[in-house]
């Protein structure tokens, strides 16, 4: 869900600086998308020498991308050992849900006052489609990783709340996102959240603030509550 950077005539940049900003942005969601997506296991070194032969790019890119990727939560510096990928536990999970619980409520507070007719029934359509295809595996499958988060994002988006939009689709969805692609045991209620996603569009229609938020609250709870149960049950399967 990064945004490549526009360069400005009027930025002051030169046309060397504005090109290796332009290969710092495109390497920063190269990179993003492959650790999201388990290329980079949850643990592992990175080795800037290697990524800067692999992407052919010099340091200089390479730094700031890595800097930008760092800032999104998806890398750690550990002293001795250098830049390795974040390892996200279930227990920060449940920190990451209760934050979006309040702040994806405020969100949709918002998002009732500004969201258009346009938007609303670009969600319709949206909503539509993930229940024509639910049932397919395939289909299934694209909810599970991507659906509900496109729901999500358009609906922050909508807030138009530039703070809000920051926090919640830079840091916060990338580990999500990357959490849901490699857990292979992440519990799944696909039809359930399609099911809540209809009645939050239905109360964004209504324009019922109140309605709204109490909505979004409860379905983002009911996810924390089943990663809170995964994280019980690998306890008690450890003692």
């Amino acid at each position: 869900m990064t945004e490549q950077a526009v360069i400005h005539p009027d930025s002051g940049l030169s046309i060397t600086e504005a090109r290796e900003l332009t290969k710092s942005e495109n390497l920063t969601e190269q990179l993003v998308d492959l650790i999201v997506k388990g290329h980079f296991a949850a643990g592992s070194k990175i080795s800037e020498p290697e990524l800067a032969r692999r992407f052919g790019v010099s340091r200089g890119p390479l730094r700031e991308a890595m800097m930008r990727v760092e800032a999104l939560g998806l890398i750690e510096r550990v002293p001795h050992v250098g830049a390795r990928v974040i390892a996200l536990s279930r227990a920060r999970l449940v920190e990451i849900y209760a934050v979006r619980e309040a702040l994806e409520g405020m969100a949709v507070r918002l998002a009732c006052r500004h969201i258009t007719e346009e938007e609303l029934d670009a969600l319709q359509e949206l909503l539509d489609t993930h229940k024509a295809h639910i049932e397919e595996v395939e289909g299934a499958s694209y909810f599970h990783q991507q659906g509900d988060f496109d729901f999500h994002y358009r609906l922050i988006q909508a807030s138009r709340n530039h703070t809000l939009i920051g926090l919640l689709c830079d840091e916060l969805y990338h580990l999500l996102r990357m959490y849901r692609h490699q857990s292979q045991r992440a519990y799944s209620r696909p039809q359930q959240a399609l099911t809540e996603h209809f009645h939050l569009l239905a109360a964004l229609r209504e324009r019922d603030e109140e309605l709204a938020e109490l909505l979004m609250r409860r379905h983002i709870m009911r996810s924390r509550l089943l990663i809170e149960q995964q994280l019980t049950e690998d306890k008690e399967k450890a003692s």
